[in-house]
């Protein structure tokens, strides 16, 4: 599991992005990929899984 922070989510287009706390990356995150809700500024735990364009954040959990 790795830690993060919501930088950006879209409720109306269904993605985001979450900055990992360790090491500053950002990673993309669709609304499949969430257990629970989540906000703009929320801190998160979330698995990271091969997508199209690189990795994405997956099983997105408010810490």
């Amino acid at each position: 599991m790795n830690n993060g922070t919501v930088k950006f989510f879209n409720d109306l287009k269904g993605f985001g992005f979450i900055k990992e706390d360790s090491t500053d990356q950002e990673y993309f995150v669709h609304v499949t990929g969430l257990v629970h809700e989540i906000q703009e500024n929320d801190k998160v735990t979330f698995d990271l899984q091969e997508g199209r364009k690189g990795l994405n954040a997956v099983n997105v959990k408010r810490a």
